[in-house]
């Protein structure tokens, strides 16, 4: 990724809309448990990848190009019947206007993720009712979330009907006995999550994320990108708000661990123009610590 905004510029693309479906990858690892039914895996990853890329999520019809990209990574850690525990790893990603980049909307490692699935069994979504199968409902949620990290990247809180759909995905499934939806188990477990994105007190954050964007990325091409990167480093900035709180705030978590590399290629160069290096520097390496020898120290 360091030093591709650099060639922005000599990138052509004829032009993208709002994506508001998903074109998607799957890829089931069950290498930990051995000699299993190599079948029903191959099976219910395709099964998988049918149900997000076949399901009409949003109601409209999109071309394959307008859709967002997105990867489902299932590891299989346990298998008793039908039962299985492991985790899941979600990406997506959303082109950058006149450039053939694309930007992390979202990459999410949920490690509590328990379900039963039988092969062949059929996968289907009906947001009128609910569906009580873990499978289907952790799957679901996610290709919410990343309709509404999507839609927030093109309109200020653009993805809110999603967001909202994925909410009541989130609250009918705490009552269901699996692991992982409530936010009594952490930081990081899907409820608290999608809490934290619904929650007035970030605003600020959702703001952020449409003008980093927006205003950001998608100015990027230009012949001078000074000022492109001075929207995407005052945006930056707006985060300071959260420096007494973030470590307690899932959303902004999931931003960060998003887009610090993006970040920190962004800035990774001997022309940034008017931004005020050491004010980011400084910011950044308060919200993400670990990575100030191998990123932040390294900008000039």
């Amino acid at each position: 990724m360091k030093k591709l905004f650099s060639i922005f510029i000599l990138l052509v693309l004829t032009g993208f809309a709002q994506s508001q479906e998903l074109l998607a990858t799957v890829q089931i690892n069950y290498q930990q448990l051995g000699g299993s039914n190599v079948q029903t895996y191959k099976t219910l990853e395709k099964s998988l990848r049918d149900f997000i890329n076949n399901t009409s999520w949003t109601g409209k019809r999109l071309q394959n190009f307008e859709k967002v990209k997105s990867n489902f990574a299932i590891v299989i850690s346990e298998k008793s019947g039908n039962t299985y525990k492991g985790s899941i790893v979600i990406q997506a990603t959303r082109p950058v206007f006149n450039s053939q980049y694309e930007s992390p909307l979202i990459n999410f490692n949920d490690n509590n993720f328990g379900f039963e699935y039988s092969e062949n069994e059929n996968l289907v979504f009906n947001e009128r009712q609910f569906s009580g199968k873990n499978l289907i409902d952790v799957v679901s949620f996610y290709v919410y979330m990343i309709l509404g990290y999507d839609g927030d990247s093109f309109k200020l809180k653009g993805g809110q009907p999603w967001f909202d759909k994925a909410l009541k995905i989130s609250q009918n499934s705490m009552n269901n006995n699996y692991a992982g939806w409530s936010q009594v188990e952490g930081l990081k477990s899907r409820g608290s999550v999608i809490d934290a994105i619904q929650k007035e007190s970030n605003s600020t954050l959702r703001t952020v994320y449409y003008n980093y964007h927006r205003i950001g990325l998608d100015n990027m091409a230009k012949p001078d990108q000074n000022p492109a990167k001075k929207n995407i480093a005052d945006a930056l900035m707006q985060l300071k708000v959260y420096e007494n709180d973030f470590q307690m705030n899932p959303a902004f978590n999931v931003f960060i661990d998003t887009k610090k590399n993006e970040i920190f290629s962004i800035f990774d160069s001997n022309n940034n123009g008017s931004v005020n290096m050491n004010d980011l520097k400084q910011l950044m390496s308060m919200f993400a610590p670990k990575e100030i020898d191998t990123k932040w120290n390294k900008w000039k």
